[in-house]
This record gives C-alpha cells, structure tokens and sequence, in this order.
C-alpha cells in the first residue's frame, strides 16, 4: 500500500495545493522525514539532487506557523536562484491558508524586503541578507521557532558557516533546526554538536538507479573535445532539454559563444549574470524555450531544473561530490536520462577519485570518426580545435596522457 500525505496527516489544504502541483505521492525521503519534522525534531536528511527536499521541511512549516504571530520560520540556502525557488514553491502549497513569505537576497533593494518581512510568517533567504536585515532590525528572530538550513554541505563549501553561526545566535534556544545536504562535513557536525539536540539522521538514496541513469565517458585530448560535444549534440539533439557543465565562468561563456558559432541553439547561466537574468534563462530552459543549457555548478544544486534528458560533464569540478549533483539533474523522478563525461587528461585524478568516492557504474566510449570544428579563443583561432593551450606540443596537441597509460582502469 502506497504513502499519500494523507498518510502523514497533512491538513486538507496544503494537500489540495500539492494536488493542484502534481505532488500526489510522497517521495522516499519525504515519507522518512516529514513526520519527524512534524513531530518537532531537530532533523539532518541527507538525499540526493531531485528527491523532493523542499516539501520534507515545507509542509511541516507551514503546518507549524500561526498567522499573524511574527516571523516564526526562516530558510537559508545558499544561492538566490535557490532562495528564490523554495520560496516560490512555499507560496503555492500555502496558497489557501494565506501564509504569509518573503525571499531575501542581495542584489536588489532591501526595502521592500524589509516591508515584506512585516506581514510574514516565513522568510526565505540568503545568509548574507539575512545578516544585514537583522543588523537593521527589519528581521526579529525572537519568535522563530523552526530554522531551516538547506543545501547545508554547498553553505559550508562556499564559506558560509560563520554567518550561519551569527544568525543561529539571534535565535531562541528551544527553536527546532532542521539540515538538508548531501553530505555531513566537519562544519555540519560542529552545527550538530553546538547547536542542535537528539538529532534524527534520515537518509534515501542518494545515487539515482542504474537502470534509469546510463553514465558514459569518453577519454578525448583537449584539442578534440569541443568537436565531440558538437558531434554527439547533434547526434542527440532531437533527445531532450541538454544541460552542459562547466567547471568555470570564463569555459561557459567561450562554449557558449562557440557553439553559437556552429548554429547549435544554447544559453547559458553563470554566477556573474544579473539575478533577473539567471532566473529568466533558467525559466525559458524549463518551459522548452530554449533546448540546450551550458551552466556553471550554480545550476547543479537545488534549483527546479526539470525534464533532462542529457547532462554533459565539458570538464569536472576538484570536488568529486560535484559529479553526483551535476548527473543528478537527470534521471529525476523515475524518468530515464544519459550523463556523458569528456574526459581530458587533467580530469583523470578526479575521475578516479569520484570512482573510489561513489558506487557509480560508468561505461567507457569509443569516439569514432566525428567532424573538426574550430574553437574561437577571442585571442586565437584554433584551427581544428581548442580546449585550452597548455600542455600543447608545438602542433597544438597534447602529449599522449590516456587512462590506460596512467594504469587506470574504469
């Protein structure tokens, strides 16, 4: 017999707005912790990209706050997109019981933050903005009586801890917290320790199935690999949305530009982009606007990035644990979808680290015969391909540097 939020006893009508969303059904990790949320623990949930995070500390929030009476939950993530996502989503399951949410976030004017904060419930935001509202006494955390840390491995990553910490000080001792991540760091046990009590540790996988995700990898010099993206997007363009990652700013804009270049249709989103910008491309990606996303690892956490087909690694992050949130952008749930790794030489110890790291059958590819396409530098043209000018020798290609050269099998 299935769970429904029924089950879980959740009032009619955050029910009948989930409904309305297509949320009939609880998720593994939604049915392991949404009772405990309910039930007023401190909780640590640990699942992966897709799983339905939001709903596990939404719905016990709204069920929890009492209108009119302050500001009695607060949200932190670690990006504006995010920020902006969960409380969007807040909005619609509270939309009949009238709840009142703000988001905060920097980049834009506070003050009409700040006149939202007085007519809500719930704030949503990122740590450094809720620092300043607080410091302006806009934000009173007096009342609050749940706090909810999402994305808490990313926080830690991007050097947020200390200000988690400061806000954490500005609230009552017997409030509930509640942690979302994928992984528990050093920092996150030191919250646990300092700040949480009997903490409930709830886990749902954290890989997607084998069946339902292929994972393939193809080892390819530099010089090759922008003509092979080329050729295996064309290959698969008539697939699905096409989200293509990037270890860099700087790789996401020449890709961009160069697969313009070669008439592939693409946007792109990167952490230095306009707030209202990053936000419109990712909208346009979701409604079938546009097919193909070359994105930084801001894309890769958290954000409501649906029906992808593909997922392609241009290059990996020195973080092993990127690779499960990037491939986890597909595959979500229980449809089916391909992440494609172009393997260079320099990615080989992260791969093996990612191999050793994480339970993930991947399979090698054999490139074949595939047409050369130049690659415009905005420096230099080039010709036949580029994917970066170290390493060359004075023909323009790199040394012989395979895996099985390094001994390594995969």
């Amino acid at each position: 017999m299935s769970i429904s939020f029924e089950t879980l006893n959740i009032r009619p009508e955050i029910v009948k707005a989930l409904r309305e969303e297509g949320i009939v059904t609880p998720t593994s990790i939604q049915e392991k912790t949404i009772p405990l949320a309910k039930a007023g623990k401190d909780l640590i949930g640990i699942s992966r990209t897709g799983s339905g995070k939001t709903a596990c500390f939404g719905i016990p929030l709204l069920e929890k706050v009492q209108k009119g009476c302050g500001v009695q939950g607060l949200v932190l993530a670690p990006t504006r997109e995010l920020a902006d996502q969960i409380a969007k989503e807040l909005m619609k399951w509270s939309r009949y019981n009238t709840i009142g949410i703000t988001v905060a976030f920097g980049g834009v004017p506070i003050e009409p933050q700040e006149r939202s904060i007085a007519r809500s419930e719930i704030v949503v935001g990122t740590p450094g903005r809720i620092l300043d509202l607080t410091k302006r006494r806009s934000l009173n955390l007096n009342k609050l009586t749940c706090f909810i840390l999402d994305e808490a491995d990313k926080m830690v990553e991007m050097g947020f801890i200390e200000d988690v910490n400061q806000i954490l000080s500005n609230t009552p001792r017997n409030r509930q917290i509640i942690l979302f991540g994928a992984t528990i760091s050093n920092e996150i046990d030191s919250l646990k320790k300092n700040h949480m009590k009997n903490v409930v540790v709830a886990e749902a996988e954290l890989h997607v199935q084998k069946d339902l995700l292929k994972q393939r990898y193809y080892d390819i010099p530099n010089h090759q690999k922008f003509s092979l993206l080329v050729h295996l997007l064309k290959e698969e363009k008539e697939k699905g949305q096409v989200l293509i990652f990037c270890s860099k700013r700087s790789t996401v804009e020449l890709l961009h530009k160069n697969l313009r270049l070669q008439l592939i249709k693409a946007d792109m989103v990167h952490g230095k982009m306009r707030q209202s910008r990053r936000l419109q491309i990712i909208k346009q990606f979701n409604t079938g606007k546009s097919q193909i996303l070359v994105a930084s690892s801001i894309a890769a956490r958290g954000l409501d990035i649906r029906d992808v087909t593909h997922v392609f690694n241009y290059d990996l992050s020195q973080d092993p644990q990127e690779y499960v949130h990037r491939v986890g952008r597909t595959a979500r749930a229980g449809d089916s979808g391909t992440a494609i790794t172009l393997l260079s030489p320099q990615d080989h110890g992260t791969f093996s680290a990612i191999l050793n790291r994480y339970p993930i059958e991947v399979e090698e590819m054999r490139p074949g015969n595939f047409p050369k396409v130049s690659f415009e530098t905005g420096q230099r043209n080039f010709g036949g391909d580029w994917g970066g000018n170290r390493g060359r020798n004075r023909d323009g290609y790199h040394q012989k540097d395979s895996l099985q050269s390094r001994g390594r099998r995969y």
